[in-house]
């Protein structure tokens, strides 16, 4: 028997509520908007995402603020909610999903590791971010950031 992935569980919740979803990405790069697209039938509820790499397209694309990254950089709570806030209004979306952080090998400091991700969610007009520090290589960081970003979701749309 093949085990369906936690996307699956999200887009049964996004249609149960009928919600629109929109991603924005950093670190992961789209894969989380990819995992959502494995799902048949997502474009009822997943129109569009948002990969972000460069503080310049957080700020273009997101509306996060100049003075955010500047004061606590792209990998920090302020931004992954400010990420998310920014994708679901950019996107008209009544919930959005975001990741930022550093999947290595390099860029790590002793504040910020290798590792360390930042996740936002919004959702209908609530925020939560959650911090994780993950451990292997990139593609692991990487693998690592959706299925908690996906668990995040999963759980902020089923208290809405």
């Amino acid at each position: 028997m093949v085990t369906k992935g936690i996307e699956y569980e999200v887009a049964e919740l996004l249609e149960q509520k009928q919600l629109h979803v929109t991603t924005a990405e950093s670190c992961t790069g789209g894969l989380i908007a990819g995992t959502l697209v494995n799902v048949a039938g997502i474009s009822a509820w997943f129109e569009e995402g948002y990969v972000t790499y460069s503080n310049a397209a957080k700020e273009k694309l997101l509306g996060v603020s100049h003075q955010t990254l500047e004061a606590y950089g792209a990998v920090s709570q302020q931004t992954a909610e400010e990420m998310a806030v920014g994708a679901a209004k950019a996107a008209k979306a009544d919930t959005a999903i975001s990741a930022t952080g550093i999947a290595g090998p390099d860029g790590g400091t002793e504040e910020k590791p290798v590792g360390l991700v930042y996740f936002g969610c919004f959702c209908k007009g609530e925020t939560c971010v959650e911090k994780h520090i993950f451990t292997g290589d990139r593609a692991q960081i990487r693998a690592q950031s959706v299925q908690a970003a996906l668990t995040l979701l999963k759980t902020m749309l089923e208290n809405v």
